[in-house]
């Protein structure tokens, strides 16, 4: 059956956008969205009750087994803000720093950081009502603010362009600016240093570390990559600069598959990024392969960011600890010394 006549009309009253703010397109299939939905609340009901149960009290969230296999399931939307901030170690630095966002911002001025951020405010999330200049209130203005104080806060960072998707997504779960600004702190002061810096060498270091991975364990696709001399980072920059928001469509489906990831992303750490990227690719090898030229595999590494497979994020994320098989700390702090020393010698 086609898509047109799978998908119900929306409501002819009121702009189709979805709990998060975002536009749905002309063609989204309500039919199966809705399918999607009527399986997907009930796990989370069943998830709710038992976050519910572990969280109570106040003794704070540790990082224990039975916390890391709750994450791997899906933290509720109700939680997710205070998950997020206590296993990522950002609760403890807003506790260590009352008031220190709020004197960024009351702070001596940086014009230059301003006009790179403002330059960047209207790109961002433009199929979302809440970041709309006409909306009340305006993500907009909170997003500059959390941007700016971040690149007053890490001026060897400042503001790079990508850094706007992760701080407006931040916004929209924690609806806080300063939570917000300490969960991006933790990603980029900790979880993924020097990604954003002016040489990008965490960043280019672990995508030459994703390349000698799929060297091991998806020989036929470095080879074909390698044979038509495609530099890695022209096919998966943006997946690790966006940490897969504006990368993967943005449906409530699957922007609940990027919610996940992020889930295991604070509290495990960047390896997350490197099981996504190796289980994308694995999943979708065989299409990779019909690829003839370099258009044709840009190509197709766009397509394996759409479809079913990144909707049903139960799905998704059991794959992303099995399809891999093993990916130890170990093995990537290795590759990344090895990579890093061979990018500096290239200088």
């Amino acid at each position: 059956m086609r898509r047109a006549e799978r998908s119900p009309a929306p409501p002819a009253c009121g702009l189709r956008v979805d709990p998060y703010g975002f536009e749905r397109p002309e063609d989204f299939d309500y039919a199966a969205y809705d399918e999607f939905l009527s399986a997907y609340l009930a796990v989370l009901t069943r998830r709710a009750l038992k976050w519910s149960r572990l969280l109570q009290g106040d003794s704070g969230l540790r990082r224990t087994a039975t916390v890391k296999r709750y994450i791997r399931k899906g933290v509720p939307l109700e939680h997710r803000a205070r998950v997020w901030l206590a296993v990522s170690g950002a609760q403890a630095q807003m506790e260590q720093n009352p008031g220190y966002y709020q004197r960024l911002l009351r702070g001596e001025r940086n014009p230059e950081l301003e006009e790179a951020i403002r330059t960047d405010l209207s790109r961002t999330f433009p199929d979302n009502v809440r970041f709309r200049k006409m909306a009340q209130p305006c993500l907009q203005k909170a997003l500059s603010d959390v941007l700016l104080a971040y690149g007053l806060h890490n001026p060897g960072v400042g503001y790079c362009q990508g850094m706007n998707f992760i701080a407006g997504y931040l916004i929209l779960i924690t609806k806080s600016e300063e939570e917000s600004f300490w969960l991006l702190d933790a990603l980029i002061g900790r979880i993924l240093p020097d990604y954003y810096g002016p040489a990008m060498l965490g960043l280019k270091t672990d995508q030459e570390v994703l390349a000698e991975l799929v060297r091991v364990k998806l020989p036929a696709v470095a080879a074909l990559l390698d044979g038509h001399g495609v530099l890695w980072t022209l096919v998966v920059s943006r997946w690790f600069i966006c940490l897969f928001v504006d990368i993967l469509p943005v449906e409530i489906s699957v922007l609940q598959t990027v919610l996940r990831i992020w889930d295991c992303l604070f509290n495990e750490g960047s390896k997350i990024i490197f099981r996504v990227a190796l289980t994308l690719i694995k999943q979708h090898e065989a299409f990779i392969l019909e690829a003839t030229g370099v258009p044709d595999i840009c190509d197709k590494f766009r397509q394996i960011t759409r479809g079913s497979f990144v909707v049903e994020c139960h799905t998704f994320m059991q794959k992303i600890f099995s399809h891999p098989g093993s990916l130890s700390m170990t093995t990537i702090t290795r590759l990344r010394e090895s990579c890093r020393a061979a990018l500096l010698a290239q200088r």
